[in-house]
């Protein structure tokens, strides 16, 4: 019985090229792409199934390279490192990569997670256990005591359940990375930047120019893909002199960094959705707004936005992703967000979004997974839309605008499904959100006063 399917498309972009076609069909054996032609050229015969997609836009699978399979949309850094196993992170994550899917992301790069959380979620997917993305999976960032994810007191440390692992001394952040490679990570993560400022402001690289460099090249070495975390100037800098593959962030990034990302080829993944998603998203009574934050937040878009902009006009490759995993991008929700930001506040043409959403997020994933184009020898992975994104590139937040999501040749189901977060993510042990002193619980009651009384009068 044959295996090959005609994908008959009305409009279609093949990840690479800025052409859209028209009238071309798809022919998919076994999974991949054997042939892309026009409808004329490929008649109608009964041993060969065909889906019609005639009057719809079709283009490859999404992918989003900053997607945190572990983190279990988690309102606290407690949340994300203390208060669940890593058994049930694995679980969770097998059921909230299926939520990506639906989204039309039939390709993540997980990049930073608990233990081997995502490289277990990627196998399951792969062993054909579970429905889901593609997975590029990393283990722990890689971090200093000045980095990220070294978020708790020097009496505690960082916990062995963290999305974090301390290294001190160059032997230990070398044995660190054979240490996630043999542990059959697809990539490893640098943690170069954190909290530590100087006093003009300026965030210090969590490890030296020296350190990152040997990183790096032991990553390299192995065979990996090297990922940083980078928001400061200095780190974004040592990052790319060391020849990383992926910087994350770089908001802060001046024209030397620039000028090393270009020497070194990098790529830069702005993930501005997360920074985006808060501002617009977040209560005031939130923490992420208290003590001046949201103008902190509001600075760093800001800066990131003008800064970007330089990194898109000087032609360096910029894969989408969106940070998901966190409360304000929950999975399956804002994957797309990213790419209207690439048009709204970074300058790139729809197009030009869509190819960054594809083919250029293709070339830090798991070279094996041969994504991110329609051509021949490629996964068969695709998204067939009800209106054309080059039109109007927010209707890919839209699930009814989306005719049908395929992976590997197989049609997916585009539902979400429901759950409860009280029961999967929320455990940190808050008590209270405020401080009730006298002169605090007045205040509060006048506000409840006013509130009533305005309800009343309309």
């Amino acid at each position: 019985m044959s295996t090959k399917t005609y994908f008959r498309c009305g409009k279609l972009f093949d990840g690479e090229s800025e052409t859209i076609l028209s009238d071309q069909t798809i022919v998919v054996e076994n999974g991949k792409i054997t042939q892309v032609a026009a409808s004329s050229e490929l008649p109608a015969a009964d041993d060969i199934t065909e889906a019609d997609f005639g009057t719809n836009f079709v283009m490859p699978g999404l992918i989003d390279v900053h997607t945190h399979l572990a983190y279990g949309n988690a309102k606290t850094e407690e949340d994300i490192d203390l208060y669940s196993s890593l058994e049930f992170r694995a679980l969770r994550g097998v059921f909230f990569a299926r939520q990506v899917l639906a989204s039309g992301f039939t390709t993540i790069v997980a990049p930073g997670d608990s233990g081997m959380v995502s490289r277990a979620v990627r196998d399951a997917i792969d062993a054909g256990l579970f429905e889901g993305p593609s997975v590029t999976a990393a283990g722990p960032y890689i971090t200093s005591r000045q980095g990220l994810t070294d978020w708790y007191p020097t009496w505690i440390g960082v916990p062995t359940t963290s999305i974090g692992v301390l290294v001190t001394s160059r032997d230990e952040q070398i044995e660190q990375v054979r240490k996630q490679v043999k542990e059959g990570v697809d990539a490893v993560k640098i943690a170069m930047d954190g909290i530590l400022r100087r006093p003009n402001g300026e965030l210090v690289a969590a490890f030296t120019m020296d350190e990152t460099k040997a990183m790096v090249d032991e990553v390299h070495r192995l065979g990996k893909i090297a990922i940083t975390h980078a928001r400061g100037r200095e780190a974004t800098l040592y990052a790319a002199k060391s020849g990383v593959d992926l910087i994350f962030h770089a908001s802060e990034i001046d024209d030397e960094g620039l000028d090393a990302v270009l020497a070194n080829n990098c790529a830069i993944c702005p993930t501005l959705t997360l920074l985006r998603n808060t501002l617009d998203f977040v209560e005031p009574e939130d923490p992420a707004f208290r003590e001046g934050r949201a103008n902190a937040w509001r600075r760093e878009f800001d800066a990131a936005v003008e800064n970007l902009q330089k990194v898109r006009k000087a032609g360096v490759p910029m894969p989408i992703g969106t940070d998901s995993g966190f409360a304000v991008t929950p999975f399956g929700e804002w994957h797309a967000r990213e790419i209207e930001i690439f048009v709204k506040d970074l300058g790139f043409s729809p197009i030009q979004a869509l190819k960054a959403a594809t083919s250029v997020s293709a070339r830090v994933v798991r070279p094996k997974d041969k994504v991110g184009r329609i051509a021949p020898g490629y996964r068969a992975d695709l998204v067939a839309l009800n209106s054309d994104p080059t039109k109007n590139i927010s209707v890919l937040l839209e699930r009814d605008k989306f005719a049908a999501v395929v992976r590997g040749g197989r049609f997916v189901s585009t539902e979400k499904t429901l759950y409860d977060p009280k029961r999967v993510s929320d455990f940190a042990m808050t008590i209270s959100s405020d401080l009730y002193t006298r002169e605090r619980v007045a205040e509060l009651m006048m506000q409840r006063a006013s509130h009533e009384q305005g309800s009343r009068l309309n």
